[in-house]
């Protein structure tokens, strides 16, 4: 196995408008995932839903539609692990970015200053994306890169600490934010659930003790009425539609320890990969998510990132990694990999290519082969046809980027 992981956040020192040229070698098994993962994200385009109600009653396109959307609230789809195994993933690559940058004399003060300011970046970036399509920006910080963005100066010094200080935080992290939300009032019986999105009736509203984790009535929406206020906006911000939160950057940074402790076992037991731990963390912390769902203590809700959610899904993710290791660095399979690390190896640029190039690759393909070519299998089929060329574009655009050496890095 390598003895180095990429970061794939990494920004050159003079700028983000520069382009990066990695002369470190590459994990292929993280690469493969952080690709894999963010294949997903792109085959967004697929719109297998849209095609699994063309065929209603047909088990194979409702099992593939299921797991290209995410659930309405409680459980989890394989879409919904896009955003947990991506912040994983920065966690792991983390100790060797660190080690990387010491081994080149730069100091801590010069490290933390430029974990600062990529925390920056990531935040606004994220603020970017969601503006699009707006008249002004529209300030909101439930982005993937803004949920990292504000977690990762914590991050970074978990990063310089022991393992005692991670598992530390992490316990501290994640009961401290379920005690919070435990402690925070339900909705009365007269709560206007409308007002906040939510039919009054909602079929996937808990009860009892687990109604402090239900749609818009929790702390999380209380903070953002105040917090998302304090900017400018078009019209004062009441609820997001999806339920998701600002503070959900806490339980996330939580995700990204746990994505730590695994780059800290990978690097200490390199050359052997250690997969017995990274199975065993994720049975374990997987049967602790399910746990706390099934008792009511806690749910497993994504949208707001549940402390366990961030137990489930981070049990996921260490399996995940332990199935890529196994299949690429133990039994030496790595040939196939290659579609994935040309995505993986440029995880930034494939974030930005499905958010803001989508619609100009989609209309330039009908105005120029106009939509007959892809109802050739018919109606039903054809956002899949054209969403896997669409697709295809997109890894086109991130194959010349690869073959020119151009890695974008924040």
């Amino acid at each position: 196995m390598s003895n180095v992981v990429a970061d794939p956040l990494e920004l050159p020192a003079t700028g983000i408008s520069e382009i990066a040229r990695p002369t470190i070698s590459r994990n292929i098994a993280v690469d493969a995932y952080r690709g894999f993962v963010m294949f997903l994200m792109m085959a967004e385009v697929l719109r297998l839903s849209e095609v699994a109600r063309a065929f209603p009653g047909n088990w194979f396109w409702a099992f593939l539609g299921y797991n290209q959307s995410h659930v309405e609230w409680a459980g989890c789809s394989l879409h919904d692990m896009i955003q947990p195994s991506f912040s994983f993933l920065v966690g792991v690559a983390l100790p060797y970015s660190i080690a990387s940058r010491l081994k080149r004399g730069t100091t801590f003060d010069k490290l933390f200053g430029h974990a600062l300011w990529r925390s920056l970046l990531l935040v606004a970036l994220g603020v970017f994306l969601r503006s699009m399509h707006h008249s002004q920006t529209y300030f909101t910080f439930e982005d993937t890169l803004s949920q990292i963005g504000l977690g990762y100066p914590i991050l970074f010094l978990l990063g310089f600490r022991s393992a005692k200080w991670q598992w530390g935080a992490l316990g501290f992290l994640l009961f401290g934010y379920w005690l919070a939300w435990a402690l925070y009032p339900l909705p009365g019986a007269n709560f206007d659930w409308a007002a906040v999105g939510v039919p009054a009736n909602w079929s996937h509203n808990f009860s009892g003790f687990a109604a402090h984790w239900n749609k818009n009535g929790n702390l999380g929406n209380a903070f953002d009425q105040w917090f998302l206020n304090l900017f400018p906006r078009q019209k004062p911000f009441i609820a997001n539609g999806g339920g998701y939160l600002t503070l959900s950057f806490i339980p996330t940074l939580g995700t990204m320890i746990l994505g730590l402790i695994a780059g800290r076992w990978l690097r200490e037991s390199s050359p052997v990969i250690p997969l017995r731990r990274f199975v065993t963390a994720g049975a374990i912390f997987i049967a602790l998510g399910l746990t706390l769902h099934f008792t009511g203590i806690c749910p497993i809700v994504k949208r707001i990132w549940t402390p366990a959610w961030t137990l489930f899904s981070g049990g996921v993710c260490f399996l995940f990694l332990s199935a890529f290791c196994w299949v690429i660095e133990v039994k030496g399979h790595k040939r196939w990999t290659f579609p994935l690390l040309v995505i993986g190896v440029n995880s930034i640029a494939a974030y930005l290519i499905a958010h803001l190039c989508e619609d100009f690759v989609a209309s330039s393909l009908l105005i120029n082969l106009s939509a007959r070519p892809f109802q050739l299998l018919g109606p039903g089929l054809q956002p899949l046809l054209f969403g896997a060329t669409v697709l295809f574009v997109f890894w086109l655009m991130l194959l010349w980027m690869y073959r020119r050496k151009i890695f974008l890095k924040i």
